[in-house]
């Protein structure tokens, strides 16, 4: 596999780091998850299968060794940097400054093992005003900007469905452990990388920061083309009580649709900018989604060229054929629902390997091998 031959330390909890080194180890890494003494928390957090796994954990630590340290302690502490030594990344979440504190910063560890790419993610990285401040995925987003663009129907920030700090973070620190690693094979030498989640999701927001950047001033959700300006960019709700996506504001889509509707005479105000002008579009396809069934809606799509699709709940995504063709759901020998892999390559494909490491389970066979590799 792709990663076959590399060490990953990881340190750190929760779901960035985590999910990050999963990705590797999904890909052949050996990833050694170093856990506190109490163990990674979401062993124990949300809903758990009937073999008592939380299913949080089964989706970001299989395929991963555990052993346990606590790295308070000067023995266990040795402990790690022997075994930082054998390593080729190195991944923490810590807050900063808790690892120089700790005496396995950066500084030291690279010192020691030259070779290795050191990854540090925190909610806003290791520099500026809020390098300090605690935060989980919400905070990070409502100070990145896109909690105030994720609007219920009342208007309020809602709590978005999608932990996209966190996982924009995981991704962008993949991205540049692999570019590190890429670059050592010419130059011999890891890196330090200082990841902020922060950072991370502000830097995929180019389809909408249109308005700060060339106009000065903070979007007006309702009138933006990506949330909800555009008649043919928003969702619709059907007879059944279920919801439809127009997801495409290209002509073709807006002449196909309105054409087959009946209402040829809205498809110059459906093309014309977001905002709203839209009303009268929103106002006719509101009360026409709303006289069928989504079931009725998905057939008119099969029949027509339009950029539509139905709302589907979490559940019915999951169990939905295309997921299944991509096989995004795995079903274990043991009867253990995984989600699958999203990298496919065509040559030394990834493998989802179910095995789940008990806490500590890797300890001695780990620890002791660093301390007499003869």
């Amino acid at each position: 596999m792709k990663l076959e031959g590399l060490r990953v330390l990881d340190l750190s909890l929760f779901l960035p780091g985590p999910y990050l080194t999963q990705m590797m180890a999904d890909h052949g890494a050996e990833v050694i998850k170093v856990e506190p003494p109490g163990g990674e928390p979401v062993r124990d957090v949300g809903y758990k299968t009937e073999d008592g796994v939380a299913v949080w954990f089964r989706n970001t630590h299989r395929n991963k060794k555990s052993v346990v340290l606590n790295l308070k302690d000067d023995n266990d502490r040795e402990a790690l940097l022997n075994l930082a030594d054998t390593a080729d990344v190195f991944v923490e979440a810590f807050r900063p400054g808790v690892v120089d504190r700790l005496g396995i910063g950066p500084d030291r560890i690279r010192e020691r093992n030259p070779r290795i790419v050191y990854a540090s993610i925190a909610a806003f990285g290791q520099t500026g005003p809020e390098a300090s401040r605690p935060a989980h995925d919400l905070a990070i987003q409502a100070l990145a900007g896109t909690l105030s663009l994720n609007l219920g129907a009342d208007g309020e920030p809602a709590n978005p469905g999608l932990p996209a700090a966190d996982v924009t973070g995981s991704m962008v620190a993949l991205a540049g452990i692999l570019m590190a690693l890429y670059r050592r094979e010419t130059t011999g030498r890891g890196d330090y990388i200082d990841v902020s989640m922060m950072d991370s999701l502000m830097s995929w927001l180019p389809n909408v920061t249109g308005p700060v950047f060339a106009e000065d001033r903070a979007p007006i959700v309702a009138n933006e083309r990506s949330f909800g300006g555009y008649a043919f960019f928003t969702t619709y709700r059907t007879s059944d009580g279920k919801h439809i996506a127009l997801g495409g504001v290209e002509r073709k889509f807006v002449v196909n649709m309105l054409n087959a509707l009946g209402r040829p005479e809205l498809i110059d105000v459906a093309s014309g900018p977001p905002g709203p002008a839209q009303q009268p579009v929103k106002t006719f396809l509101k009360e026409t989604f709303a006289s069928r069934t989504r079931a009725d809606w998905e057939a008119f799509f099969d029949a027509h060229d339009v950029c539509a699709a139905p709302v589907l709940n979490l559940h019915e995504a999951f169990h939905s054929r295309q997921a299944e063709a991509r096989q995004m759901l795995v079903r274990d020998e043991g009867g253990n629902l995984h989600i699958g892999l999203p990298i496919k390559f065509a040559e030394e494909p990834g493998t989802l390997a179910p095995d789940l490491p008990e806490l500590g389970e890797h300890t001695e066979e780990i620890v002791e091998t660093v301390k007499n590799p003869d």
